[in-house]
């Protein structure tokens, strides 16, 4: 199974934040949306960085004005991406490896999507049911 195909399933929006804006309005992002991290990017198709509750918990503790911060300076620049022809077990294990739960889907240097763990546990669980159907159809008949 490859990318694509949770893709096909799931969609290709992707929220995306500019770097300049401040962490209340990444909150209120990801509050309005119901999600866990943004892409960030200047022009809504580059990735500059991805940035999630996770950087805003390790910004707010300790920081008075947190709210005011730049989402550039708590974003990861060093994004981790995939192609949509990717397979999702390289997925998976990057993921594993490097203890992401996001990965921007990118084509020709564009954002094409956002695959989360999220995704790609509900794909698995979908392909291991199929298989489980196909044997149990292969014994009963």
């Amino acid at each position: 199974m490859k990318i694509n195909d949770v893709l096909r399933g799931k969609g290709n929006q992707v929220v995306t934040i500019s770097p300049e804006a401040t962490v209340t309005e990444l909150l209120a992002l990801l509050a309005e949306h119901n999600i866990g991290a943004v892409v960030v990017s200047a022009d809504g198709s580059t990735v500059s960085g991805i940035v999630s509750e996770r950087d805003i918990v390790r910004l707010w503790n300790g920081t008075p004005e947190a709210g005011d911060v730049r989402v550039s300076a708590i974003m990861t620049s060093e994004v981790h991406t995939c192609t949509p022809d990717d397979l999702i077990d390289n997925l998976m294990r990057m993921m594993t490896d490097r203890r992401i739960r996001h990965v921007p889907v990118v084509v020709d240097g564009n954002l094409a999507g956002l695959v989360s763990i999220g995704d790609v546990v509900k794909s698995r669980i979908g392909e291991l049911e199929f298989e489980r159907e196909q044997l149990s159809n292969y014994i009963t008949s």
